[in-house]
């Protein structure tokens, strides 16, 4: 996977993957809006997400460095789900939908808002399969020396799409209330996972 900087691959597909509309990115956007902890919800999402990739990168470089067939299969069957997310990305940008946040209520403890987020975020299965297996799986087939670098580039996708969700929630929730902002957003993340599952299959392919 050579044909563009390791962390310019790991934070493409880390913000591909965690943009999509979610009860997640609209709580986070709700405490933004609130102006409620808005800087302990934002570093608690960003943290488990970090850990969460840093698990998967590196502990799946350790077990399919000592497996070449695991690493060719595993580098497959990432291709396949990239390029099955781009095509649903590219499907919702066809028939898009918008990010409602719920304003309503009252407002929410420190203790309460960081208990929601870390439940909207660590209850999610899908945040497994995004962070730990998926990007696991694409930051281990990079060569050790650069694994750092692709962790850090997905680590950094998140930090700044939850940074930018939460402070710049003003500016964000008009941008994001119009479909036809994410019709744009789904058809650029779709050219970028595709891409990036040409690059996987490239990879797996050359696996001996």
């Amino acid at each position: 996977m050579t044909a563009f900087s390791p962390v310019a691959q790991g934070f493409s597909l880390g913000l591909g993957l965690i943009v999509a509309i979610g009860a997640q990115n609209a709580f986070v956007l709700r405490q933004g809006l609130r102006r409620e902890h808005v800087g302990s919800v934002v570093l608690l999402c960003a943290i488990a997400d970090a850990l969460l990739i840093t698990a998967g990168v590196f502990g799946l470089a350790k077990a399919l460095g000592e497996f070449v067939w695991l690493a060719k299969g595993m580098a497959l069957a990432g291709a396949i789900f990239l390029a099955i997310y781009g095509w649903r990305a590219i499907s919702r940008a066809r028939a898009p939908g918008e990010l409602i946040v719920d304003q309503t209520g009252s407002s929410l403890s420190r203790g309460a808002a960081l208990s929601q987020a870390a439940a909207f975020t660590l209850l999610n299965p899908h945040v497994y399969l995004d962070t730990m297996l998926l990007v696991g799986t694409a930051g281990a087939q990079q060569p050790p020396a650069l694994q750092p670098w692709f962790a850090f580039g997905a680590c950094a996708a998140s930090f700044i799409w939850f940074g930018a969700l939460g402070f710049g929630a003003r500016l964000l929730a008009p941008i994001f209330a119009r479909p036809a902002a994410w019709q744009v957003l789904d058809a650029m993340i779709g050219i970028i996972m595709w891409v990036l599952a040409v690059l996987l299959l490239r990879h797996a392919l050359a696996v001996a």
